[in-house]
């Protein structure tokens, strides 16, 4: 079995970019500023997340972006043992998670620079970025 630490790779790990959807824009282009924003809505006055085209509270089509504060706590989570593709093998063992972040909305990421056997239900924990092929970040998170 591998040293359980959890390690962010480099740009170079060959690792797949995220899917991106017009109105996610936002979000991946600050994240390459390695800013943390999550769409907003000036309606209701609520952050959400995943990013989309109108509010899931209040319905109002016209939401916007707002800094986060890169904070949250693990919800819930699992410790991946077998790599679903061979360009996460040297991540394994790794902690899939779902966190609720400072802001309320919860998202599906990873806990890395960690021992995986530390992460526990309601650990708290900041956003990191994961640099991948052309300058692409992906927002995961670690022990705060």
């Amino acid at each position: 079995m591998n040293d359980p630490v959890n390690r962010n790779q480099s740009a170079h790990s060959g690792k797949p970019i995220p899917m991106q959807m017009n109105c996610a824009d936002t979000y991946w282009e600050k994240a390459k500023q390695e800013q943390f924003v999550l769409p907003y809505c000036t309606a209701c006055k609520s952050f959400f997340f995943y990013p989309r085209k109108w509010c899931p509270k209040c319905f109002s089509r016209d939401p916007g972006w707002k800094e986060a504060s890169g904070k949250g706590r693990v919800y819930s989570f699992s410790v991946v043992y077998h790599a679903p593709f061979e360009s996460y093998a040297a991540d394994v063992p790794y902690v899939l998670a779902v966190i609720e972040l400072e802001e309320g909305p919860r998202m599906m990421t990873n806990v890395v620079d960690c021992n995986v056997k530390d992460v526990k239900i309601g650990m708290p924990v900041k956003v990191t970025f994961e640099e991948r092929a052309d300058g692409f970040k992906v927002p995961q998170f670690k022990p705060a």
